[in-house]
């Protein structure tokens, strides 16, 4: 059983274009509505310190959080003419990865981790670093949209010295306008799912909800998570979650389990 005829609301804009795809292939009517733009950080300095930390050999270990904050840094580093210094450095060097999306991500590279968190999320980073001698060594992090605290804060108390970098921003990528009227088509009961893949996609939704002074009532429209992550940023405003795959937190996997739960109604 296909998505055929089902409208499919996708928050996504890194991979749009990958989303709407393997939907059409379903046969499903597609609703494009962007919540969040992903821009490199324009507060270069910091992003370049850190690169040269890291080709300076001064990190026992990184942590990469982000398949997309990997490819950013990889872009700075181009630009700079330190690519090349940057994958070897990267070779050399103790990786710890949240997830498949940087494991991913390094092997466009042609490199692998050292570690894959034993869940893709910063709990889950936690968790596998409490098996890791951190005492008296830096640690480079990549962190996405906002200091990890948690992370930060374990780290140093371990011992670490944590030098974290931030090589990408979040801002708005559809009109207020255009979200509002998403939402009161899926009150409506119009819009049969929608697709979330980054927390602050969730984020920005509720923003608009709050500043419009909106209800929105969830009853007809599953809500689909790509990760645990996702799924718990919308569980904390109250929000539904009818679909998140436990593993393989891919865009195929996600499509796949959206057809089967439609399939199981």
């Amino acid at each position: 059983m296909s998505l055929a005829g089902r409208v499919v609301a996708l928050a996504e804009g890194r991979q749009l274009e990958d989303l709407s795809q393997l939907l059409a292939k379903e046969q499903a009517q597609v609703w494009r509505c962007p919540l969040i733009g992903i821009h490199d950080n324009p507060d270069e300095a910091p992003i370049r310190c850190w690169l040269n930390d890291l080709i300076s050999g001064r990190f026992h270990l990184v942590i990469l959080l982000t398949g997309e904050g990997l490819r950013r840094l990889t872009g700075f580093a181009e630009r700079w003419s330190m690519k090349e210094a940057m994958v070897r450095a990267l070779g050399h060097s103790h990786i710890l990865v949240r997830g498949p999306k940087p494991v991913q991500a390094l092997r466009e590279l042609q490199l692998s981790p050292t570690w894959i968190s034993r869940k893709p999320t910063t709990a889950g980073v936690i968790e596998t670093l409490q098996s890791i001698s951190l005492a008296g060594t830096v640690v480079g992090v990549q962190l996405y949209d906002r200091a990890n605290d948690d992370l930060v804060q374990f780290l140093t108390q371990a011992g670490a010295e944590p030098v974290a970098v931030l090589p990408y921003v979040y801002a708005p990528a559809s009109e207020t306008e255009r979200v509002v009227d998403l939402l009161i088509q899926i009150s409506a009961g119009k819009v049969d799912a929608v697709i979330f893949t980054s927390a602050p996609q969730v984020d920005r939704l509720y923003e608009v909800i709050a500043e419009r002074q909106l209800q929105v009532d969830w009853s007809k429209t599953r809500v689909a998570a790509v990760g645990p992550v996702v799924a718990d940023a919308l569980r904390r405003q109250g929000a539904p979650v009818h679909v998140c795959p436990e593993q393989g937190f891919q865009m195929k996997n996600l499509v796949h389990q959206l057809r089967n739960s439609f399939r199981m109604s």
